[in-house]
């Protein structure tokens, strides 16, 4: 939060209803606190309205390109595998992609912040975003398409961990709304890329690699605001000011010696968040990759089942402003994780039994459960005191998490090679959702991981 030892964090009366990014009343209540200020030795982020409204284009344009280098490639996975002759097991390793790099790279997002700053990490992210998007249609055969996507994931995967901890940083007493906001825009890119890759391809010649390379211009609109805030060098840009002397007047000694110290690989908490967020991730990646394979099987066409998939992601576009809001304001968030849950379920159950028949109905109950990802990121904002806990904490649940879902996209895989339709790989995700409901409520006590290191003192 601040560098600045004599200043005091003020109070924020609570926000107005949702209102469009650029507006001046969202501008208002959305203005980092006054606490964001300057160090003694360095100059301090301009908390103006010129800064704020750039900080907030900026999180809702990397936001909506956080998705669509993976729902893209799932609407047309079909094509993709046919044009660089892939087995079942192969696309299984391809949609396993995103996890892994999520998980290695996001271990790496403190590190590279901690040097150069959040700021400019998520603008050089936004760039490999770029990049990857552009070099992996025309990259040729399976190698080099493997590798330009994991160009791109890297820079989702250090956006991925640094947007909580720039919303804790920079809007503490908004953890909710910025959190509700930018997962909107995520869910509003997903589900964008899930409706219109097959026809914007079908209309630009009916190529797939065109398809994939022109949401490359998307990424490109996002490098913008991020190289204004990157200009900010003394602040923005700076590493994180929990690493700095003055840092700790503004949080207490105790809390930041906790967040410090404590090895969040023994914490109750931490390891329930990253078990939660990597089995949420676990169906989300499954259902972002395979889905609209699973509607084709049963019968359904392309541009239908891709138009089913924007539906499961679209749903997220209000839910995801939603549930944080809600989330923040309960002290224990276990009742929203069993509700979602619960969907999940009943979809897995249609899509067994009825796939067809009932089609967009389980498309709707799959779009509900998978706000399950904005809860896991505003438990990570509301599970530690501090922002350097929060650094750590979003670190550790992400790439854990990212690495325990990596086997469930590539075990699908497998099971659609060797079964030959979706039934099993059906039955698998619905079971990933039990122990997924019960991390979800050992992750939404209302404690923090400076509590669990007391605990143990």
């Amino acid at each position: 939060m601040s560098d600045e030892p004599q200043t005091q964090i003020q109070q924020i009366q609570p926000p107005p209803p949702p209102q469009t990014p650029g507006s001046p009343a969202l501008t208002k209540s959305l203005s980092p606190t006054p606490s964001v200020t300057a160090s003694a030795d360095a100059p301090g982020p301009r908390t103006g309205v010129w800064f704020t409204r750039l900080l907030v284009a900026g999180l809702v344009l990397a936001a909506l390109n956080l998705r669509p280098a993976i729902t893209s490639l799932g609407a047309l996975l079909e094509e993709v595998r046919d044009g660089l002759h892939m087995s079942g097991s192969v696309a299984g390793v391809l949609t396993s992609v995103p996890p892994f790099c999520f998980a290695v790279f996001g271990f790496a997002a403190p590190r590279l912040a901690r040097r150069f700053g959040p700021g400019t990490v998520v603008c050089a992210g936004m760039v490999a975003i770029t990049a990857g998007l552009l070099i992996r249609p025309f990259a040729g055969g399976t190698v080099g398409f493997l590798a330009a996507s994991a160009v791109a994931l890297m820079g989702i995967a250090v956006s991925n961990v640094l947007m909580p901890v720039i919303v804790k940083r920079y809007f503490p007493d908004r953890v909710g709304t910025m959190t509700g906001l930018y997962s909107m825009a995520l869910a509003l890119g997903t589900a964008l890329a899930a409706a219109v890759t097959v026809p914007m391809t079908e209309a630009l010649g009916g190529s797939w690699r065109t398809g994939l390379g022109v949401w490359a211009a998307l990424a490109t609109l996002a490098v913008l605001p991020w190289l204004g805030l990157v200009r900010e060098r003394g602040a923005f840009a700076s590493p994180s000011p929990s690493s700095s002397p003055s840092h700790a007047a503004t949080v207490p000694a105790q809390a930041q010696a906790s967040a410090s110290g404590l090895s969040l690989g023994r914490s109750r908490t931490a390891w329930a968040l990253a078990c939660f967020f990597g089995l949420q991730a676990t169906g989300a990646y499954i259902t972002m990759g395979w889905m609209p394979q699973i509607f084709r099987d049963a019968g359904i066409s392309a541009g239908t089942a891709g138009l089913l998939l924007a539906v499961i992601m679209v749903m997220g576009v209000p839910l995801a402003f939603v549930i944080p809001r809600t989330a923040a304001r309960m002290k224990n968030q276990g009742p929203i994780v069993i509700a979602l849950g619960l969907c999940g379920l009943s979809a897995y159950a249609g899509l067994y039994f009825a796939p067809a028949e009932g089609a967009w109905v389980w498309a709707v109950l799959l779009g509900i459960s998978n706000c399950s990802f904005p809860l896991a990121l505003t438990m990570i904002g509301m599970r530690s005191r501090t922002g350097a806990g929060v650094v750590r904490l979003s670190a550790f649940a992400q790439s854990t998490g990212y690495l325990i879902s990596i086997p469930g996209p590539l075990l699908v895989g497998v099971l659609y090679q060797h079964t030959g339709g979706p039934g099993l790989p059906i039955a698998l995700m619905a079971t990933f959702l039990l122990p997924q409901m019960v991390a979800g409520i050992v992750a939404g006590r209302d404690r923090t991981i400076e509590d669990e290191t007391r605990m143990r003192d």
